[in-house]
């Protein structure tokens, strides 16, 4: 009987993930390299943005 639950429950986490990627897929569209920002920008000058570490205090 225990099997029979895990078994269950993997096969519905599973189902569950693949539904939400195709979700996902179906209702994005597809990222744009040319304009994507760069993933190490040490020393470039470029600010960080859109994350908690962009949000300095001000004086």
């Amino acid at each position: 009987m225990m099997r029979a639950t895990r078994r269950l429950s993997a096969a519905a986490l599973v189902m569950f993930v693949l539904a939400v990627l195709a979700v996902d897929m179906a209702t994005s569209a597809p990222p744009d390299p040319f304009q994507a920002p760069p993933v190490l920008a040490l020393g470039s000058g470029q600010a960080s943005g859109g994350a908690h570490c962009s949000a300095l205090p001000g004086d």
